[in-house]
């Protein structure tokens, strides 16, 4: 585990709202008709104009800006051609790199007006994240986080996907912990003071099980139901989980009003 000072966290929030930022600016241009590369290219020239380097472009051979992932893909979707389509969803996953710190993002977005089922789906998956936030208390396990992901998605007639996590961040894109969307009340890794982890319900309409593409990076449902991705960036400050990302730059440009992250902020780490 890696614990940060609140110096460090500060960095992180830097380069997580710089991600938030950019989904912010995207959400406007999420319309039928357009196409991902068009996405990718101004999330690329965003955050370079913001002082930032896309995490992702070249991580791990990535080669895009953008992780995005239409209807049945799950995450890791590579921007290309293809025109979104009235009543799609879209899920973007968006990474920043500065001041020596990742942050990552991301948000499942609806493309014009879709069904009913899908908006209810949506907020159960989003709601889930929170829920999921709430438990990042010093002196909780990781495996309360994932149980509380997966009851509450299970109680409401869905499925977590449990073949990829979430995970630890800082210097490094990826650090431990890994934040599995699954779990056992009180087992894994005791929370501290300090930790910054990532927090990404991955959710199937469907089955939990997915299929691996061979580009290396594409995953989708295995039974080709839509999938949703929301994800945070959390710090345990005082004892409390605080975030580290914000969807208010999306909800300013799509006229939503929330007021989910109120309970998750610290004076500490403004800036």
């Amino acid at each position: 585990m890696h614990i940060k000072t609140i110096e460090e966290i500060i960095l992180i929030k830097k380069s997580a709202f710089l991600a938030s930022k950019t989904l912010g600016m995207l959400s406007k241009e999420i319309i039928p008709g357009i196409n991902t590369i068009y996405l990718d290219k101004l999330a690329e020239t965003f955050i370079y104009d913001h002082g930032g380097k896309p995490a992702f472009l070249g991580l791990y051979d990535f080669p895009n800006t953008l992780c995005v992932s239409p209807n049945n893909q799950v995450v890791h979707g590579i921007p290309n051609k293809y025109p979104l389509r009235e009543g799609d969803i879209l899920s973007i996953d968006c990474g920043v790199y500065m001041n020596g710190f990742y942050g990552e993002h991301a948000y499942t977005f609806e493309v014009g007006s879709v069904s009913n089922e899908i908006k209810k789906f949506l907020n159960f998956s989003k709601k889930s994240l929170y829920i999921g936030i709430s438990k990042c208390i010093s002196g909780n396990n990781v495996g309360d986080i994932g149980y509380s992901i997966q009851s509450y998605i299970e109680q409401n007639g869905y499925n977590v996907v449990k073949d990829l996590v979430g995970h630890g961040i800082g210097k490094k894109m990826h650090e431990d912990p890994q934040i599995p969307n699954f779990g056992k009340k009180g087992q894994g890794l005791k929370l501290e003071n300090g930790l910054v982890i990532s927090i990404e319900p991955m959710v199937n309409l469907g089955s939990s099980d997915i299929f691996f593409h061979k580009d290396g990076w594409t995953i989708t449902t295995l039974d080709k139901k839509i999938s949703s991705h929301y994800e945070h960036n959390i710090a345990i400050v005082d004892g409390l989980p605080c975030l580290l990302s914000t969807f208010r730059y999306i909800y300013k440009e799509l006229n939503i009003k929330s007021y989910e992250e109120d309970l998750f902020q610290n004076k500490k780490i403004n800036f």
